[in-house]
C-alpha cells in the first residue's frame, strides 16, 4: 500500500467521516495524486507483462527455427530451390506436356533441315565399367552436381524401379532408375543430358533428329535431319530401328517402358511389312559392307552396297546414317582408286 494511501487512512479515523467530507478540499489535494499514481502502477506492469510475454514468444521462436529441418525452414522462408532450365535460351523448341508421353519438345518456329538444335554439357559421366556398387556410384556423380542440376535429374522419368523399393524413401535407388532410363552415349563413356531427354522416340522415317557427342569438347550436338515446321514435335532415336516393327516395340517396352506409336510403328499392315522388308534389307546391306575392312569383299561390291542402302533410304525415308555412309564411301574409293568401275559407281551417289 502506498505512502500516501496510508496517510489518508489515518485521517479519516482521528477525524471522523464527517470531518473527512468538511475537508474535502485537503482531502481532494492528497488522493487524487494517490489515484494517479496508482492508475500509473498498473500500467506499467501491463506494458512490461506484455513486452516479457513477446520477448518469450520471439525466444521460443527462435530456439525452435534454430534447431528445425530444411523442410520446415522452407516452409517458413516460401522461398523453393533454384530450378535447372529445361529450355536453352532462345531454343526453337518448348518443353509441354503431351498426352500419352509425359513431356516433350514442340517447335516453337520451323527449323531446317542441318540446323543445329541444342548443346548440352552432361551432368555427370559413367564408364562403361565401375569397381563398386552402381547405385552408390551414381549416388557419389550426383553428390559432385548442383542444386539446381539435382532438380533437373529427378524431374526426369523413369522405368524399371524395384517393386520392393520406395522412391519416396529409397531415393539412391531411385537416382540409379532415373540413370539407367535417360543416360547415352558419351564418346567412350555414358552420360545424362537433362534437356536432350525431353526428346522423345520415333523409329526408321519417324524421327526428325539426330545427336552426336564431340569427345574433345565433352559436349552433345543435336541437328535436325529434316524439316521440322512449328507445332511439331522433335523426336529422336533411343536404338537401332532397322528392325522389324515387333521387335522395336519389344525392345521400347522392355527397356522404355512404352509401347512406341510413331508414325513408323503406326503404319497399316501392309505398309508396316513394306516398311520391315526395306529396313531389314538395309541391315543386311551394313553388315555386306562391314565385311570390306577384313578384305571379305572388293570396293567395287562395296560401292555397289552404299548405293543399295541410299536407294532404300530413299524409299523408307530414313536419312539418318548418311552421313556415316558418305564417309564410308570415300574411305572406299581412296582405297581403290584405280577401279573406273567403282569410281562411276561413288559418283552416282
Amino acid at each position: 500500500m502506498a505512502p500516501q494511501t496510508r496517510r489518508v487512512l489515518k485521517q479519516e479515523k482521528g477525524h471522523g467521516a464527517k470531518t473527512a467530507k468538511k475537508q474535502s478540499p485537503v482531502s481532494s489535494s492528497t488522493v487524487l495524486p494517490t489515484d494517479r499514481s496508482a492508475a500509473n502502477s498498473w500500467r506499467t506492469a501491463i506494458i512490461q507483462t506484455l513486452l516479457l510475454s513477446i520477448g518469450l514468444s520471439l525466444g521460443l521462436f527462435y530456439a525452435w527455427y534454430s534447431g528445425a529441418g530444411d523442410a520446415q525452414k522452407v516452409l517458413v522462408n516460401q522461398r523453393p530451390p533454384p530450378r535447372y532450365d529445361e529450355v536453352a535460351v532462345g531454343a526453337a523448341y518448348a518443353v509441354v506436356d503431351i498426352p500419352g508421353k509425359g513431356k516433350g519438345a514442340i517447335a516453337t518456329r520451323n527449323i531446317s533441315r542441318g540446323e543445329l538444335i541444342l548443346t548440352e554439357k552432361p551432368l555427370f559421366t559413367v564408364p562403361p565399367t565401375i569397381q563398386t556398387s552402381p547405385v552408390e556410384f551414381i549416388k557419389e556423380k550426383l553428390a559432385l552436381t548442383s542444386e539446381p542440376q539435382r532438380w533437373a535429374f529427378f524431374n526426369l522419368s523413369y522405368v524399371n524401379f524395384p517393386k520392393d523399393k520406395d522412391p519416396l524413401r529409397d531415393v539412391d535407388h531411385l537416382a540409379f532408375a532415373i540413370f539407367e532410363t535417360n543416360a547415352v552415349r558419351a564418346g567412350k563413356e555414358v552420360g545424362v543430358f537433362p534437356r536432350m531427354a525431353r526428346l522423345n522416340h520415333g523409329c526408321s522415317s519417324g524421327f526428325n533428329t539426330v545427336y552426336s557427342y564431340r569427345e574433345t569438347e565433352g559436349t552433345l550436338y543435336i541437328h535436325a535431319i529434316k524439316p521440322i515446321a512449328v507445332g511439331e514435335e522433335l523426336l529422336t532415336t533411343y536404338t537401332d530401328t532397322k528392325k522389324p516393327r515387333h521387335q522395336r516395340r519389344s525392345f521400347l517396352q522392355q527397356t522404355y517402358g512404352f509401347g512406341c506409336t510413331c508414325s513408323v510403328c503406326s503404319l497399316p499392315e501392309a505398309e508396316s511389312k513394306a516398311s520391315d522388308s526395306r529396313l531389314s534389307a538395309m541391315a543386311a546391306n551394313w553388315a555386306r559392307f562391314a565385311k570390306w575392312i577384313d578384305g571379305t569383299i572388293n570396293g567395287v561390291e562395296a560401292i555397289e552396297l552404299v548405293r543399295e542402302i541410299w536407294k532404300l533410304g530413299d524409299e523408307e525415308g530414313y536419312g539418318s546414317e548418311r552421313g556415316r555412309l558418305a564417309a564410308d564411301a570415300v574411305w572406299v574409293a581412296a582405297g581403290h582408286s584405280d577401279g573406273s568401275r567403282k569410281k562411276d559407281s561413288f559418283k552416282a551417289l
